[in-house]
C-alpha cells in the first residue's frame, strides 16, 4: 500500500514532513475555499432573514489557525465599494469559520447577494478574498405571493387517476434580464417550460407535514423564456399528499391536487411582469399518465401523449377551466432546507436471465432504489409490463412475497410512433431485478437502464481496509443510505411502507453523518418532527406522521427528539439546531417524567429491541428479551442528560440544575428496578448490559463487572450477538470502552450468522432488516417484514469510523473543531484508510500493519487540532517521520504527518 499522502506528492509541492513545517516560495500559502451559506453552496431560494456563512482554509503550512477573518456582502458581484455593499463585517478577530451569521441591512425578497471571505492565520498571513458566492432569498413575506390556488374540477377520484396537467400561454415582449418561477403543490409537480424540463429535481415539493410546512422551490428560468410568445405547463401526481400511505390508506392530507406558481420576469429595461396560476389557467385530465402511485407504480399510455402540449401554438380551446381556491394560503409554505432529489448514477443491467418459471428477469447486480428508463418500439396497444425485486428465491425465481400491498409495477402502452422513450414520472422503487411481462421481448440489456434516485447528499466520508468482506459491508451501508434518503429517512424503499420511521433514524445518524452531509436533510426533517409531535409531548413512530390516532412514545424511537439534535450539534457545531429543537426535547422528557411513578417509567407501548436474536427452534430459552421497560428507563436517563447538554451549551443554567436532579432520580430508580445488589440485571442480555453501561446508568463500581457479563454473555452464545435495533449501535462501542476491543472486532468480522457479515456472504448489496433476512439454507424470514434495504443495522459504521479509522468528534469541541485520531488494529486486518470532510476540511488517517509494526499517516484540516492516540504501541517505540520519540496523547495542529510504532501483541 502507497501512502496516500505520497500519492499526492505530484499534485503539489507543498506536502510537508512530520513535525517540519516547510513553506514553499509562493506568491501565497494561504486560501479560502468551498463557501457555504445554510450548508448550501450559491442557494437560490433562502427564507433565513440572517443566513450563516461558513468557509474552509488551506495552508501551505503547519498548525494554522485563523486568528480574524472579514466578510463582504453586496448586490453585484464585482462592487465592494461601501454605497454598493449591504455588509461589511470589517476585520473580525477569532477563529469562527463556520456558521457565521450575516449581520447587515435587511434582505430583501427575491434580491441576489454576493459574498466573499478572506482570512488572517497565526503565521501572520493573509489570503487574498475568495471567490465570488452568491445566495438569492425567496418570497419573505406572504403579500409577496401573488398567485392563487388551481385545481381541476373532477380531479377528486377515490382511486389514483390520471395526473391532472395545466398551461397558461403567456408573451414576453422585450429582452428578459432575468426569469424565476416559484412552484409548489400539494401532491408531487413537474413543470415545464416551452416543452423545456425545469430542473433536475424529483418528488417536488418533497414530503413535509404538510399542513405545517409545505415547501416551494425556486428555479431560474432565465434561458428558457423567448422573445414572444411562451407556454408554462406543469403536470401534477398523487404523491405523498393523496397517494397511498400504509395504515393512512389515500387522502390523508387531502383529496385534490393543486398547483401554486409564479412566473417573475424582469426585463432588461427593469419592468417586472408575473405570470401567476389563477383563473386564466387551462387543465386537462386527459394526458398520458393514467395512474401513478409511489408504492404501486405508474401506468403509462403514450397513445394519450399530447405532443407539443407546453408550446405556445397548442390549441387548449377543449380544455377545462381551472377551479381556483377563494381563500389561499401562504402562511406554511417554506424554502427547503434539504437538498433536493436528483438522478446520481444510471446502471446497465448485468445479465437476462430465464427463471425456472420461465419468466424473464434482468439482473441489475445491486439493490437500489430508483426507477427504470428505456427506450423500444412497439405496435399500437402493445405493453410492457414491469415488477421490480430485491431477491431471488433459492431456486431462482423472481420474488416480490415481501413487498406485502406493495405493486411496484410500472406499465407503458404504445403508440407505435416509432421508437419510444419513457421513464416513470412520480413513483420510485427498491429493486435489484425487474420481471418483464406484456410484449416482454421488446426489451433486452441494452436497451433500458436503472436511475439511482436520492437526496443530493455529498458524500463526506470513505472507508477501505484490507479486508473484502468488510468494504463490501462499507458499500452496502452507503447503498442503503443512498436508497433511504429518498427526501425523508425512510426505514425501506420497496414494500406498502417507506415511512420516516424515527428509531431507525435515530440509530443511523451519526453513521449517516460519516458518509455524507446530512446537515440539511436533517435540519428540514427536524422541522417535521418539532411540527408532528403530539401535544403530550410524545413523538410519533414516524415522521411526517401517517397515524392518525395518537400513536407514538416508545422508548428509542420517540428519543429521536433528543438524540440527532445533540448528535447534529457535536458533527457541524450548530447552536442553532439545539435552539431550535430545544422545546421540542424537554417536551419529550416532560413525557416520560409524567408517564413515571416515583420516576421510574414503566407504562406505555414500546416496540422495545427490535428484531433481536430469535432463533427459530428455541428449546432452551436462547432468544435474547430485553425487558422493555427497562429499555425505557435507559433511554429515560439517556435522553434526560442530553437536555441536559443541550441546556448548558445554550446558557440555561436552571434547566441544568433541574434536570441533573432528575437523571439521579432516574438513575436511582434504575438501580432499584432493574439491578441485584450483586450488579447483575434482571435481563441478561447483551442489550441491556450495553444501554446500562453506554448511558452510564450504573454507578462506577459495577461498571466493570457489568462489562465483563456483557462479554461472557457474547462468548455463551458462541461469540456472536444478540443485539436488535436499539442495542446494536452501541454494542462495540461499549466493548471498546471497556477493554473489549478484541471482542468487537470478533463480532465485527464474524461471518457466520448472525452478524453484519453474515448477508456479505450471501450476496448482499444493501443492509437487511433482519439478521437472517435470507436464511443459510437460502428460504426467506416472515414476508411481512423482511426488507432487503433497511439501513439500522448498518450503524455498525459509525464504530468502524471511530475505531479502526479512529476519527473521533469531541463533544465540548463540536464539528471537529477538535477531535481525537485513535485507529485501533485489529480484527486480522493489515490496513485501513478512512477520511470524513469535516466542517472544517479533510481528516484523514492511514494505517498499515508490516509485522508488528505500524504505519500511521494522518491530515488535520487548518483552523483545528487534533490528539493522536497510538493504541497497544509498546513504550517509547513511537517515532515521527524525522525519527524523533513522541508519546500517545501527542496533540498536533493542522498539516500533514507520519508516524511509525511497534505494536505490543499482548494488548
Amino acid at each position: 500500500m502507497t501512502n496516500f499522502f505520497f500519492r499526492r506528492c505530484a499534485l503539489s509541492l507543498a506536502i510537508v514532513i512530520i513535525g517540519t513545517s516547510v513553506m514553499q516560495a509562493t506568491a501565497q500559502n494561504l486560501a479560502v475555499y468551498d463557501l457555504t451559506c445554510e450548508y448550501k453552496t450559491n442557494p437560490l431560494g433562502m427564507d433565513k432573514v440572517q443566513p450563516r456563512l461558513s468557509w474552509k482554509i488551506r495552508s501551505t503550512q503547519n498548525d494554522v489557525v485563523q486568528t480574524a477573518y472579514e466578510i463582504r456582502v453586496g448586490t453585484q458581484s464585482n462592487r465592494w465599494t461601501a454605497s454598493a455593499a449591504v455588509w461589511q463585517s470589517g476585520k473580525v478577530a477569532g477563529d469562527r469559520s463556520i456558521l457565521v451569521p450575516y449581520a447587515g441591512d435587511a434582505l430583501q425578497s427575491a434580491k441576489r447577494y454576493y459574498w466573499q471571505v478572506r482570512v488572517w492565520d497565526n503565521h501572520g498571513n493573509v489570503s487574498p478574498w475568495s471567490e465570488v458566492n452568491w445566495w438569492e432569498m425567496g418570497l419573505l413575506n406572504t403579500g409577496d405571493w401573488k398567485a392563487q390556488w388551481i385545481s381541476h374540477p373532477a380531479d377528486t377520484l377515490p382511486v389514483s387517476g390520471p395526473a391532472p396537467m395545466f398551461r397558461k400561454t403567456f408573451s414576453a415582449p422585450g429582452p428578459v434580464k432575468q426569469a424565476r418561477l416559484y412552484i409548489t403543490s400539494q401532491g408531487l409537480y413537474e413543470a415545464q417550460l416551452n416543452g423545456q424540463q425545469i430542473g433536475e429535481a424529483y418528488f417536488t415539493p418533497g414530503w413535509t407535514s404538510y399542513h405545517s410546512q409545505l415547501q416551494y422551490q425556486v428555479y431560474d428560468v432565465t434561458n428558457l423564456i423567448k422573445r414572444g410568445d411562451n407556454a408554462l405547463g406543469v403536470t401534477l401526481g398523487d404523491g405523498w399528499f393523496r397517494g397511498n400511505l400504509m395504515v393512512a390508506g389515500r387522502n390523508l392530507y387531502g383529496k385534490t391536487l393543486a398547483l401554486l406558481a409564479q412566473l417573475e420576469v424582469t426585463y432588461s429595461d427593469g419592468r417586472v411582469e408575473r405570470v401567476v396560476t389563477d383563473g386564466s389557467w387551462k387543465a386537462s385530465l386527459d394526458g398520458p399518465i393514467r395512474v401513478s402511485d409511489i408504492y404501486n407504480g405508474e401506468t403509462y399510455d403514450a397513445r394519450k401523449v399530447l405532443h407539443d402540449w407546453v408550446s405556445p401554438s397548442f390549441d387548449d380551446r377543449i380544455w377545462d377551466a381551472v377551479s381556483v381556491s377563494p381563500s389561499p394560503r401562504y402562511d406554511h409554505l417554506v424554502i427547503s432546507a434539504a437538498p433536493p432529489v436528483t438522478i446520481h448514477e444510471r446502471i446497465k443491467p448485468i445479465a437476462l436471465i430465464t427463471t425456472p418459471k420461465g419468466e424473464k428477469v434482468l439482473d441489475f447486480g445491486q439493490n437500489l432504489v430508483g426507477r427504470v428508463s428505456f427506450s423500444a418500439t412497439g405496435a399500437p396497444g402493445d405493453s410492457l409490463v414491469i415488477h421490480h425485486a430485491e431477491v431471488l428465491d433459492k431456486d431462482g425465481n423472481f420474488y416480490t412475497e415481501n413487498l406485502r400491498a406493495a405493486k411496484q409495477q410500472i406499465t407503458y402502452i404504445f403508440n407505435g410512433a416509432g421508437e419510444e422513450a419513457y421513464a416513470p414520472h412520480f413513483t420510485f422503487q427498491g429493486f435489484r431485478y425487474i420481471k418483464l411481462g406484456g410484449n416482454a421481448d421488446l426489451i433486452d440489456t441494452t436497451n433500458i437502464v436503472a436511475e439511482v434516485l436520492h437526496s443530493a447528499t455529498k458524500p463526506t466520508g470513505t472507508f477501505e481496509t484490507s479486508n473484502p468482506l468488510l468494504n463490501q459491508l462499507q458499500h452496502n451501508i452507503v447503498w442503503g443510505q443512498k436508497g433511504n434518503f429518498l427526501d425523508v429517512p425512510t426505514d425501506c424503499p420497496q414494500r406498502d411502507e417507506r415511512l420516516g420511521w424515527t428509531g431507525d433514524a435515530q440509530a443511523f445518524f451519526s453513521t449517516a453523518a460519516f458518509n455524507m452531509d446530512v446537515s440539511g436533510f436533517f435540519v428540514k426533517w427536524l422541522k417535521d418532527l418539532k411540527a408532528e409531535q403530539y401535544n403530550s409531548g410524545a413523538v410519533p413512530h414516524v415522521i411526517p406522521n401517517v397515524w392518525k390516532s395518537e400513536d407514538g412514545g416508545s422508548a428509542g424511537w420517540s428519543d429521536v427528539a433528543t438524540i440527532i439534535p445533540w448528535e447534529f450539534y457535536v458533527v457541524y457545531g450548530d447552536t442553532t439546531i439545539l435552539a431550535d429543537q430545544y422545546e421540542s426535547m424537554v417536551r419529550w422528557v416532560g413525557f416520560m417524567e409524567a408517564k413515571s411513578t416515583d420516576d421510574l417509567w414503566n407504562t406505555g407501548f414500546h416496540f422495545g429491541d427490535w428484531l433481536f436474536f430469535r432463533p427459530d427452534d428455541d428449546t432452551d430459552g436462547r432468544s435474547a428479551i430485553t425487558d422493555k421497560y427497562l429499555i425505557a428507563q435507559a433511554f429515560f436517563a439517556h435522553s434526560t442528560q442530553l437536555l441536559i447538554n443541550a441546556a448548558s451549551v445554550l446558557g440555561r443554567t436552571d434547566d441544568v440544575a433541574k434536570y441533573e436532579s432528575l437523571l439521579k432520580r432516574i438513575k436511582a430508580a434504575f438501580l432499584r428496578e432493574y439491578v441485584t445488589p450483586s450488579g447483575r440485571l434482571v435481563s441478561g442480555t447483551q442489550t441491556a448490559y450495553v444501554l446500562a453501561l453506554h448511558f452510564d446508568m450504573l454507578p462506577e463500581d459495577l461498571r466493570e463487572q457489568a462489562a465483563r457479563r456483557l462479554a461472557d454473555n457474547i462468548a455463551s452464545y458462541g461469540n456472536h450477538l444478540t443485539t436488535g435495533f436499539l442495542g446494536t449501535p452501541y454494542l462495540c462501542h461499549v466493548l471498546s470502552r471497556f477493554g473489549y476491543d478484541d471482542i468487537a472486532f470478533t463480532l465485527l468480522m464474524r461471518e457466520r450468522y448472525p452478524s453484519w457479515l453474515y448477508p456479505v456472504t450471501q450476496g448482499a448489496t444493501t443492509i437487511w432488516e433482519r439478521w437472517d433476512g435470507q436464511k443459510p439454507n437460502g428460504t426467506f424470514q416472515n414476508a411481512g417484514m423482511n426488507s432487503f434495504n433497511h439501513y439500522a443495522y448498518g450503524a455498525i459504521g459509525d464504530w468502524m469510523y471511530k475505531h479502526i479509522g479512529g476519527i473521533q468528534p469531541i463533544a465540548d469541541k463540536p464539528g471537529y473543531r477538535e477531535f481525537v485520531l485513535s485507529p485501533k488494529i485489529g480484527g486480522g486486518l493489515t490496513s485501513a484508510k478512512t477520511s470524513l470532510e469535516s466542517p472544517y476540511g479533510a481528516i484523514r488517517s492511514e494505517w498499515m500493519l508490516e509485522g508488528d509494526r505500524v504505519k500511521l499517516a494522518v491530515e488535520v484540516p487548518v483552523n483545528t487540532k487534533a490528539t493522536i492516540v497510538f493504541n497497544a504501541a509498546r513504550g517509547g517505540s513511537i517515532r515521527d517521520a524525522r525519527g524523533e520519540t513522541v508519546a500517545s496523547g501527542l496533540q498536533i495542529g493542522s498539516g500533514r504527518y507520519e508516524f511509525e510504532y511497534l505494536v505490543d501483541s499482548t494488548k
